[in-house]
């Protein structure tokens, strides 16, 4: 567990409140809430099918809800015109499932991008070479810098992705499933690797993941999307001892 830090729970960085999304008669999110603290490391868990993607995706505004609010850092999405949402977004680090590097780019490409979409968020005479080896170094890939993403492994992929977030020095990250598709050792360097830049830059966390060894390990509480809804909120070892055959069955065989 990594509940030894200080999570200002005075200081609500995200939350959701009753957010509902149906498609015709799929009632995918039924009054879904969510608070994430600063400082925090908040994983999402629900089976597949659940919503955690439509949550995702509303998150960001590149879905619409039916009805509910969405505030990050004090901002309601909602009501943000396309200016103010992409730049809001500049704050908010999404890593994708698939790493989504750009095939036809470099690594220093890939870093590029983001810088050259939010040029107000840095002075016109920032140095992009120190920024692009600064978020390698974070990652620990320096020497990639020139490796096309057909030379990388899956984690050196996943590693090159979180340094493309972080370029742009967000306060919020948001991961979806951070470990899908790596071998048990690769998963855990990655997991070592979030709790490190979490550590570092101080960012809130907010991680969907249907990893149980992943969520025992980075979450500070857990959120069980269960019918659309926040079924339960609590930490691991909580929920992990949990009664509830709906809850027991995230945990089977996984509360050691």
């Amino acid at each position: 567990m990594t509940n030894n830090k200080d999570i200002n729970k005075q200081n609500i960085v995200l939350e959701i409140k009753d957010l509902h999304k149906s498609f015709g008669n799929n009632h995918v999110l039924n009054g879904f809430n969510l608070k994430l603290y600063q400082g925090e490391n908040l994983v999402i868990m629900g089976k597949s099918g659940s919503g955690k993607s439509v949550m995702i995706k509303c998150l960001v505004g590149l879905m619409e809800a039916d009805s509910g609010t969405i505030s990050v850092m004090q901002n309601d999405i909602t009501k943000l015109n396309q200016s103010a949402l992409d730049t809001l977004r500049a704050d908010i680090g999404f890593l994708f499932q698939g790493s989504a590097l750009y095939d036809s780019m470099t690594v220093r490409e890939n870093l590029e991008f983001p810088l050259r979409r939010h040029t107000k968020r840095f002075d016109s005479t920032a140095n992009t070479e120190s920024l692009v080896i600064e978020a390698l170094d974070s990652v620990g890939l320096r020497d990639a810098i020139d490796l096309m993403p057909s030379e990388l492994s899956g984690g050196m992929k996943k590693r090159i992705a979180i340094a493309r977030t972080l370029i742009l020095k967000p306060k919020i990250m948001l991961y979806d499933e951070p470990t899908s598709g790596l071998d048990p050792i690769t998963a855990k360097e990655i997991i070592l690797l979030m709790q490190t830049i979490q550590k570092k830059y101080g960012t809130s966390s907010l991680i969907i993941t249907h990893d149980v060894d992943c969520a025992r390990v980075i979450s500070d509480r857990m959120v069980l999307l269960i019918d659309g809804k926040d079924y339960v909120v609590g930490t691991f070892a909580e929920l992990s001892k949990h009664k509830d055959p709906k809850i027991k069955a995230f945990f089977k065989n996984k509360t050691s």
